[in-house]
């Protein structure tokens, strides 16, 4: 029997896969090598902005868009947990890695053999690439980093359904905010206070266990289960939640990051992190008011094509990122070329997407 489909999920995945080719095509101005490295080497990038117009763009919109990642997290804990009891952990694991893996690994090698053709890797390089799958991804596929928490979060998925489906909500909400005070943990470290327990011999400190993408999977099952509200109230709640997570998001890199000056990324992008406070909110907000869609709108038939095929869209959309990136910035106010190359990104990862499915097999490339 086919499941009720959930038409709000369809408007939350597209939304996500676009928010997160802005996050990437705002990368282009203010990520980059330092000063003197040597040309065509891969190096760790250094932060660096070089005007007003693309402090205050990048800000804007890489965070707003920060909500991207934890949005695909909630829709996975929303739709699979907890796991059916009439799916046993080898159908549930078999199901999900047929599903990820295959287009993962596909991917892994396109990112690492595929820049051969333009000269945008050498073969010592590729092959290096190649041999390193089993382990991590290749530079060129940075964003295939989200693959492998996600991984995670499916793997704890049987493990943590039987509690779920007797906690109470109190249970549940008591480890969401376990969850985000371990989230506050690298602002004290800023301030060079280690607390609950951290020392240089002991990183597992007393909220270790409830850190990371396991709150967004509790979350999300709260969420679906414990929230009752009405339309009236979603908004009421989400509009708030997600103006003042936005504010604090976009404001932090603002305010730290300074015109022609060399930073690190990790002091810049300390609020810009997927699970931080800020971000949760901004998340927990927009989740909510995306929520108040119970039918489907004008258009919809193109959303839920969009949806199902999100994942071969985000595998895939570094390849164009780079392609318009060079056509647009040369071209274009900051403020024009971040969203033309996400939205020229999208579209041409739709089409290509749309056409590998017609092909036999396609689900082992595109899921």
């Amino acid at each position: 029997m086919e499941k009720k489909r959930i038409y709000f999920l369809d408007y939350v995945r597209v939304m996500a896969c676009l928010m997160v080719m802005l996050v990437h095509a705002s990368e282009n101005f203010y990520l980059c090598a330092p000063e003197g490295a040597p040309a065509g080497e891969m190096v760790d990038v250094v932060s660096k902005i070089s005007s007003e117009d693309a402090r205050l763009w990048v800000s804007l919109i890489d965070g707003f868009c920060r909500m991207s990642v934890p949005l695909f997290m909630i829709t996975s804990a929303f739709l699979l947990c907890p796991m059916r009891e009439d799916h046993s952990w080898g159908e549930f694991f078999r199901r999900r890695a047929l599903r990820i893996v295959p287009p993962m690994v596909a991917f892994l090698v396109l990112y690492s053999a595929l820049p051969l053709l333009w000269g945008g890797t050498t073969v010592s390089q590729a092959v290096s690439d190649l041999l390193y799958i089993p382990l991590n991804f290749p530079g060129a596929a940075g964003h295939m980093w989200f693959l492998y928490p996600l991984l995670s979060v499916y793997l704890l998925i049987p493990i943590l359904s039987p509690w779920l489906r007797h906690a109470s909500a109190r249970q549940e909400l008591l480890v969401i905010v376990l969850f985000v005070l371990s989230t506050t943990l690298p602002f004290f470290n800023r301030l060079g206070m280690q607390v609950f327990g951290q020392v240089w011999w002991n990183p597992y400190h007393a909220l270790y266990p409830f850190a990371g993408y396991i709150g967004y999977l509790v979350l999300g099952h709260y969420m679906r289960f414990h929230i009752r509200w009405s339309i009236a109230r979603r908004l009421a709640v989400g509009l708030p939640c997600v103006l003042i997570g936005a504010a604090a998001t976009i404001l932090s890199f603002y305010l730290q990051i300074d015109l022609g000056v060399e930073q690190e990324p990790t002091v810049v992008e300390i609020a810009w992190c997927f699970c931080t406070p800020n971000v949760i909110l901004l998340t927990f907000g927009m989740f909510l008011m995306l929520s108040t869609i119970t039918k489907p709108l004008a258009g919809y038939g193109l959303i839920r094509d969009i949806s199902r095929l999100s994942y071969g869209m985000y595998l895939m959309h570094m390849f164009f990122l780079v392609m318009y990136s060079g056509i647009y910035i040369p071209m274009m106010h900051v403020a024009l070329a971040i969203p033309c190359i996400a939205v020229s990104t999208f579209a041409s990862c739709y089409l290509t997407t749309k056409l590998l499915s017609l092909l036999p097999g396609s689900r082992w490339i595109i899921g």
